[in-house]
């Protein structure tokens, strides 16, 4: 499959996807750029910092594989970040200071980069201790801190994405392995999981899997992924997110989230359904508050 990204570009500001530009003209719909595109190596993270700079990060899933994370220069190559030494891991080697299998890169408010690597080959076990989110300087291209997960989740976990509130410092994780919201502070480095055993971060057991008339299947089984996809609004007060294969969305104040003193079962009745919605495993808010999530069974994008 080719892999291309593409930039919206609208005359008054991020238009709407789907439902609504079908009720546009032609002429009013946004106009699409090709900025990048890789038909070799299977990517699943894009970040753009505010100086424009683009990085894309591939998981290793297959042997098809060259590097973990790079950055796209402006006349379309790419070179490995941080550096070639950082994308160089083998099977057997120590991660804990190397990309071993990365998922997504996130640039924040304040313009810092954040790469998660949930380090699970293959989607399997996480290697060693070497799960981890990275937080760049992107004036220095210096990692300013790493932030691991030792006692917050287990190997059979799968970091997948983050969202950060650069106000309150804090950062939140899905975790489509095992199935839970990771909120991690990120002055102290502490972090902690929550709702592991609430339905909203696990998949329909009933939900099959399907894209162009293909049910994915592993060893013969269906594919289950947990709490994935995961959206911040623009104030920092709710928690979208929804696991990847299901259709339910659903969100949580993010001051419930926040409130250690509440029950695993309190804190369970915070959580709010919202229906279902398109099968997703990518979803933002713009600054406006409106929520955009792509459709990876009809390979659009819904708002």
């Amino acid at each position: 499959m080719k892999h291309i990204l593409t930039r919206l570009f609208a005359a008054a500001g991020i238009a709407a996807c789907m439902a609504t530009v079908s009720n546009l003209t032609y002429a009013q719909q946004p106009k699409l750029q090709q900025v990048y595109a890789d038909n070799t190596y299977q990517f699943t993270g894009v970040a753009v910092s505010a100086k424009n700079r683009l990085f894309v990060t591939y998981p290793l899933w297959s042997k098809t594989y060259k590097y973990a994370v790079v950055e796209v220069m402006p006349n379309g190559t790419a070179k490995p970040f941080p550096d070639a030494a950082m994308n160089s891991w083998k099977t057997g080697e120590d991660g804990s200071n190397k990309w071993v299998c990365v998922q997504t890169a996130y640039v924040d408010a304040d313009d810092y980069l954040y790469i998660v690597d949930p380090a699970a080959p293959m989607l399997n076990k996480v290697v060693g201790n070497s799960a981890k989110v990275v937080k760049f300087n992107l004036k220095t291209n210096k990692i300013e801190r790493t932030y691991r997960f030792t006692g917050t989740i287990d190997q059979s976990s799968y970091l997948n994405d983050i969202r950060v509130d650069t106000k309150k410092q804090v950062a939140y994780l899905t975790n489509s392995g095992t199935g839970g919201i990771v909120i991690l502070d990120l002055k102290s480095g502490k972090s902690r999981q929550a709702l592991q055993n609430h339905k909203s971060v696990h998949s329909d057991s009933n939900f099959k899997f399907v894209i162009d008339g293909k049910e994915f299947k592993k060893q013969g089984q269906p594919m289950k992924f947990s709490s994935d996809g995961i959206a911040l609004t623009p104030d920092g007060s709710w928690l979208y997110y929804k696991p990847l294969t299901d259709k339910k969305l659903y969100r949580i104040t993010t001051s419930a989230l926040l409130d250690e003193k509440l029950s695993p079962q309190q804190l369970a009745g915070k959580v709010q359904d919202l229906g279902n919605v398109a099968v997703t495993d990518g979803m933002i808010f713009d600054k406006q508050g409106n929520l955009y999530l792509g459709d990876m069974i009809t390979t659009g994008c819904c708002a």
